[in-house]
């Protein structure tokens, strides 16, 4: 008897399965965003539900639910506010300097806020400059401080960045921490209860929120924002750690650019801050909108907030249009290398097309799988004439772009499917060819401390390690 309760017990538990199974591989085809993916999907899904069931539940989908429906009630809720936000930032629009007018009208399209002139924009190298700034502009604060991370440590940055909050907070001035429920699972729950003890106002940002996703762990908010007053903001590659001020035991030095901006396109800052806070909290705190000009410079900006929520892959358009738009030279930096195939692709063919296409990645990687992925594509991208060179002086986290001689962004985002499908993220462009060349400067620089690497390089090595590269880019959608 018991083995017959057994066996039907089996038969409905399987017969389930299939079924949740096939339901899932339907709602795959409908809704993953590339066909191959939408495939892959599909076939797990029917042959052995039993795996295939549990992985899409957490990895199959690329759309964040709810975020956007958040926001539209944000902005029913709040429509005179934000309307008179984003009316206020365009005031600052000005045409593009020289081609890139033209060349570049398709990035207005892609985000909330358009490109603003009356911008000053600072290069911040490392974490000991990084740091340095952002503790001097929070101790000159006077109305507010919004934070935004997402990765906090309880070590002696994080404390330092803990008491220059809490000071503020003790003084008057309103203070606001936005972190990641995943990039932050390892943070003390004392460390936050410290912070709110002092007055400051913490939320995580918590992508398991929604019915929908409760099972999603696999999205993430990337984005590192520091905002002081409506006028000053700080964004780029560095969380708050001890490894970003050169203190990894593993790594040592930790390279890392993060940039600070004055004039209008704080405000865009700003705004995607406040759509962060809103889904976490469904509340908008009082802030400065009053767009104000910089008096130290008059630089045109452009803040893209991109992520899972979008209606399209905002972050893989902008990275493929500046590619398109390169005619002499497209330098990229990033820990993380491994893009889709129309990103690589469009690199490839400005390759193919004369511009010097380069990439910095660091030779010694926090993630292995990430690391052999990475050199999956080296044989590809050595035949169109891309230069690939590994970063030897401790590890390299910067996400830095230069196209030509006037465009360069800075941001959090890196050329990988993880950055531009699942996760949040804020890029700054700057058109400014005085700027372009700072970052030109900060590149070569960067460019001396590495070493070329090759496809025959990787050919060399054993066999294991071959197989090792190529099963390690199968994983690249979810890396």
């Amino acid at each position: 008897m018991s083995d017959q309760i057994f066996h039907v017990a089996w038969y409905v538990v399987f017969g389930s399965l299939e079924m949740l199974g096939l339901l899932l591989a339907i709602r795959a085809v409908l809704r993953t965003r590339t066909a191959q993916g939408a495939i892959a999907w599909a076939v797990g899904l029917l042959t052995v539900p039993v795996l295939a069931v549990p992985l899409y539940l957490v990895f199959g989908r690329s759309r964040f639910q709810g975020y956007l429906e958040a926001i539209r009630s944000q902005s029913v809720e709040h429509l005179g506010e934000v309307q008179a936000n984003l009316e206020r930032i365009s005031a600052f629009s000005r045409p593009l300097p020289g081609r890139w007018e033209a060349a570049l009208t398709v990035l207005n399209r892609l985000t909330r806020a358009p490109c603003t002139s009356g911008n000053h924009v600072e290069l911040l190298v490392d974490g000991e400059a990084t740091f340095g700034a952002i503790f001097a502009a929070i101790a000159e604060a006077r109305s507010y401080v919004l934070a935004q991370f997402y990765i906090l440590r309880d070590d002696v940055i994080g404390r330092a960045f803990q008491a220059a909050l809490m000071q503020k907070a003790r003084a008057g001035v309103r203070v606001f921490l936005l972190y990641d429920e995943i990039g932050c699972l390892s943070l003390p729950n004392r460390y936050l209860e410290r912070l709110r003890s002092a007055g400051v106002e913490v939320a995580a940002f918590q992508t398991t929120r929604g019915r929908q996703n409760r099972f999603q762990i696999n999205f993430r908010n990337h984005r590192k924002i520091v905002v002081v007053d409506g006028r000053l903001a700080f964004t780029g590659g560095s969380n708050v750690g001890d490894e970003y001020m050169g203190r990894s035991h593993r790594f040592g030095h930790w390279r890392d650019t993060q940039i600070a901006l004055e004039g209008p396109a704080v405000q865009a800052v700003q705004l995607a801050w406040t759509s962060d806070w809103y889904w976490a909290t469904r509340t908008l705190p009082g802030l400065a909108w009053e767009p104000v000009p910089s008096l130290r410079g008059n630089v045109p900006a452009f803040v893209l907030a991109s992520g899972p929520a979008d209606a399209e892959s905002r972050l893989q358009l902008f990275f493929m249009h500046c590619l398109s738009v390169a005619k002499k030279r497209a330098w990229f930096a990033t820990p993380y290398f491994v893009p889709d195939g129309p990103v690589f692709e469009t690199m490839r063919l400005a390759a193919l097309r004369g511009v010097d296409v380069r990439l910095l990645l660091p030779e010694k990687n926090d993630s292995k799988t990430i690391e052999l992925a990475a050199f999956s594509f080296l044989e590809a991208a050595e035949r169109a004439g891309i230069q690939t060179l590994l970063y030897r002086d401790g590890f390299l986290h910067q996400k830095v772009m230069l196209v030509d001689d006037a465009l360069s962004s800075v941001g959090s985002a890196n050329l990988d499917n993880r950055s531009m499908r699942l996760n949040f993220e804020l890029t700054t462009l700057v058109v400014d060819e005085a700027f372009a060349s700072q970052v030109e400067a900060m590149l070569l620089r960067d460019f001396q401390r590495a070493r070329p690497v090759t496809a025959a390089q990787v050919q060399s090595r054993g066999w294991p390690y071959r197989f090792s590269v190529r099963a390690a880019r199968l994983l690249s959608p979810i890396l």
